[in-house]
């Protein structure tokens, strides 16, 4: 049927303002840190097809609750839930994200759904968080839920949340976010209905085809069409996986791009690891990574104002199409992998997604970034009660053809680090620095973001968690641009004396009067950094993003003054980047991986599909 443009703008513009009304009363509601402070959670919503119509954020799958629980079995007031990796249909990633799914109804059927996932404490396990660093399989990883019926008709069911509760070390959060999270969503499926109410199903349902269609047309048009015609090799890795010792675990895409579409091949990723970091990838054809990895393409828009308007919902899935190695690769594992740090590998294909594009487009993507991993605190606090302190800090994004990487930030938007003010109030130490990492940013035309540096000094005796990746590896640079800083975590004993903690680790002890060092990644710089202009070197001098130490070395500038008052020896400096770039074979690859490649590879540098 025909439909008023203005029509599907009013819907539209509905489905966005009650996904964020959603998000909204979970995170006024919700008790936990990681979901009431750090905001480790999104909505979404889906139509009775279960196609995603919102495109703020990703979200899970509807696929296994329907699966499971076919429409018409559905009934008013009925709250789904599941957590279960293996029968997510790839939309859950690792036991921790619980996700809730509200059918919503107009006239007696389902016409659509509302959903909320997200990042909890803790779910049972082998160790407080539910992210054993060296599990060998799910069952160590916590309590696994199939598509379950939580709530029915608008009852809840108390055995199911009993059983739930009783697994996890912070029962009182967990359920008091799990009632966040479902009268959310009952509120979001109301609010729903009282639009197809307002304008009829057929009406509705033909605005929803509007807006996917649109999403289509205006990928095709507006991205695609940046892509040559072709095919193009790339691949990164990840560096260990909690069992065996760090290796190059290797994820890559061979990306075919004709007049329709593009092909995304990831044959050639490594086999299945035995530690957690393994992804369910290839389930529902990956319609979980499709819009998952969307956002990449995103960066091929004309200018950056552009690519803030574009959304990714379900109508970039028929514009992608995903082969899948066989069973038992690190995308396409076999029960009972353990998958609790997957992040190494789905946050690393979004970094391969942009390489291999990179490679097609003569450079016109973001240098690297790795903007997530997991650390945190745990024990006994000072009036003798257990706690758990976790956060997801973030890092630098990578330098772009036209402008800076952005500093600390996070690939789950909206999410941040936790106030100082609330964690020294609840948990017993003292953040005692909370800032840039100087120099972490990679050197290049345009340099990289920077990583945090914090400092936490132990009131009480406790243990340290990390599960984190790049902290031998780096994230990469591009077309002359290099490699930022790896992460790190070290504990200051006192004196001159510190000790290193492994980026994967579950209980590293820290005694009262310790300060942990936690220094996250710098984003991969963009262009060859001999070429960045003096007045911006001046300003990351003044701003205290790089050294005057690391301004000499990483961009040929020498400078004396003060932070504050710095002045370059514009003549010295010109001299020194000549002789800096007369070092230089002129067969240097297209991709900077940084010092700590060599260190996995057997010596290599670089690798073969580095080289345009």
């Amino acid at each position: 049927m025909s439909i008023d443009a203005i029509l599907v703008e009013i819907v539209e513009g509905t489905l966005a303002s009650v996904e964020m009304e959603v998000e909204t009363a979970i995170a006024r509601t919700s008790r936990s840190p990681m979901i009431r402070d750090a905001h480790d959670f999104r909505a979404g919503i889906h139509d009775r097809k279960l196609r995603k119509l919102t495109g703020r954020s990703y979200s899970a799958l509807v696929h296994p609750i329907v699966r499971d629980y076919p429409l018409e079995s559905m009934r008013q007031g009925d709250v789904f839930f599941h957590n279960d990796v293996y029968q997510s249909e790839g939309g859950i990633g690792h036991l921790p994200d619980l996700c809730v799914t509200v059918p919503v109804f107009h006239l007696g059927e389902v016409v659509a759904f509302v959903q909320a996932f997200g990042h909890h404490d803790d779910i049972g396990g082998a160790c407080p968080g539910s992210m054993p660093s060296g599990a060998t399989s799910v069952f160590e990883e916590g309590l696994m839920v199939p598509p379950i019926r939580l709530w029915d008709q608008g009852i809840p069911n108390e055995s199911a949340l009993k059983i739930m509760t009783r697994n996890s070390r912070m029962p009182d959060s967990l359920a008091a976010d799990l009632d966040a999270e479902c009268s959310a969503c009952l509120m979001g499926a109301q609010r729903l209905s009282e639009l197809f109410d307002r304008y009829g199903r057929e009406t509705i349902e033909s605005c929803f085809d509007a807006i996917l269609d649109k999403t289509t047309e205006t990928y095709k048009r507006e991205i695609l069409s940046k892509i040559p015609d072709g095919t193009f090799v790339w691949e990164d890795y990840a560096e260990h996986d909690g069992v065996d010792a760090p290796r190059l675990h290797t994820q890559r895409i061979t990306l075919t791009k004709t007049p329709e579409k593009i092909i995304i091949d990831f044959t050639g990723t490594s086999p299945q690891a035995k530690g957690p970091i393994n992804h369910c990838g290839d389930y529902a054809d990956g319609n979980f990574l499709k819009k998952w990895l969307a956002p990449i393409l995103r960066n091929l828009a004309d200018t950056p104002e552009r690519m803030a308007e574009l959304d990714v919902n379900e109508g970039v899935v028929p514009l992608i199409e995903m082969i899948f190695p066989p069973k038992g690769t690190l995308l396409t594992p076999i029960f009972p992998a353990p998958t609790n740090a997957r992040t190494f590998v789905i946050l690393r294909l979004l970094g391969v997604l942009a390489g291999v594009l990179a490679k097609a487009v003569d450079g016109k993507m973001p240098a690297d970034q790795e903007t997530i991993r997991y650390t945190g605190v745990y024990g006994d606090d000072l009036a003798g009660d257990s706690y758990l302190m976790r956060e997801v800090l973030g890092g630098g994004s990578g330098g772009r053809y036209y402008a800076d990487g952005e500093d600390t930030i996070h690939v789950v938007p909206d999410s941040r680090n936790l106030p100082t003010e609330f964690t020294e109030s609840r948990f017993p130490f003292i953040v005692e620095r909370l800032g840039l990492a100087i120099d972490s940013g990679g050197a290049g035309r345009y340099r990289g973001g920077l990583g945090y540096e914090k400092h936490i000094r132990m009131l009480k005796d406790a243990n340290f968690m990390s599960i984190a990746d790049r902290s031998i590896l780096a994230c990469w640079g591009l077309k002359g641009g290099k490699a930022g800083a790896s992460f790190s975590v070290t504990i200051d004993v006192g004196g001159a004396n510190e000790r290193n903690i492994d980026a994967l680790a579950d209980a590293a002890p820290v005694k009262q009067g310790e300060i942990i060092r936690i220094r996250t990644t710098g984003g991969g710089g963009w262009g060859d950094p001999l070429l960045r202009p003096f007045a911006d070197v001046e300003r990351d001098l003044r701003w205290g993003k790089v050294s005057f130490a690391g301004a000499q070395t990483d961009y040929g500038v020498i400078a004396s003054g003060t932070k504050d008052d710095p002045l370059i020896d514009v003549t010295a400096s010109i001299e020194l980047r000549k002789e800096l770039s007369a070092l230089r074979t002129g067969l240097e690859p297209f991709f900077d991986r940084g010092p700590g490649y060599a260190q996995l590879s057997g010596g290599k540098l670089f690798a073969e599909v580095d080289f345009v």
